[in-house]
C-alpha cells in the first residue's frame, strides 16, 4: 500500500513541508510491513495553473505534465493532503492540484492536515467538500495542528503528545480502507 503525503503549500518559509516530513517519518518509524511513505512536494512539481483543453472528468489530458501527475497519482492507494488555511480557505496550489485530475481520485481514501489561525479547520472543511466531489473517500481522519507558529522554531515540526496519537489513529483508518 501507497500513501502519498502531498505538501499543499509552495511558499518560501512554508510549515507544510515539514509537517509533511513527520508524516513519512512516522509511517517509515511504525515499520508498517505493507505501507510505503512517498511525498509529493507541489513546490517541486510545479504545476501551472491548470488551463486544459478538457476537463479533467473527461481524461483528456492534453498537457504533458497533467498525464505525469496523472500517472503519479495513480500509482497511490490513499492520500494525506496537507495545507495551511489561507484567508479561511485552502492553498490555492493544492486546488489546482486536486483540479488537474479526474479519475485518478475516485474511490481512494483520503486524511487531511490543516494549520493555520483556526488550527486548519477552515481549510479542512473545504479540502473535504472539493475531495468529495472529486470521488475521494472521505476516512474522517483529519489533524488540526495547534499552535503551529509557536511550534515552528526549528527546521523539523516538533509534535506534541496529540499530533503524534492523532496521526496514528489517522494511519489506522487509512489501512483499514485500503485493506476492505
Amino acid at each position: 500500500m501507497k500513501i502519498q503525503i502531498i505538501v499543499g503549500s509552495v511558499r518560501e518559509g512554508r510549515i507544510a513541508i515539514k509537517v509533511a516530513r513527520w508524516v513519512q517519518r512516522s509511517i517509515e518509524r511504525a515499520n508498517f510491513s505493507t505501507v510505503q511513505a512517498e511525498l509529493l512536494d507541489l513546490k517541486e512539481w510545479n504545476l501551472p495553473i491548470f488551463s486544459g483543453a478538457h476537463p479533467p472528468i473527461t481524461g483528456i489530458y492534453d498537457q504533458p505534465q497533467q498525464q505525469e501527475w496523472g500517472e503519479k497519482i495513480a500509482s497511490g492507494d490513499a492520500f494525506i493532503l496537507i495545507s495551511p488555511e489561507y484567508n479561511h480557505g485552502y492553498s490555492p496550489a493544492l486546488k489546482n492540484a486536486l483540479d488537474y485530475l479526474g479519475k485518478e481520485w475516485k474511490g481512494k481514501p483520503a486524511a487531511y492536515i490543516g494549520y493555520g489561525a483556526t488550527n486548519g479547520s477552515r481549510s479542512i472543511d473545504q479540502i473535504r467538500q472539493i475531495g468529495t466531489q472529486l470521488g475521494l473517500v472521505d476516512s474522517n481522519a483529519v489533524i488540526e495542528i495547534r499552535d503551529i507558529f509557536s511550534r515552528n522554531k526549528t527546521e523539523e515540526f516538533e509534535p506534541n503528545e496529540f499530533d503524534n496519537k492523532t496521526l496514528k489513529l489517522v494511519l489506522d483508518k487509512l489501512i483499514r480502507y485500503v485493506s476492505t
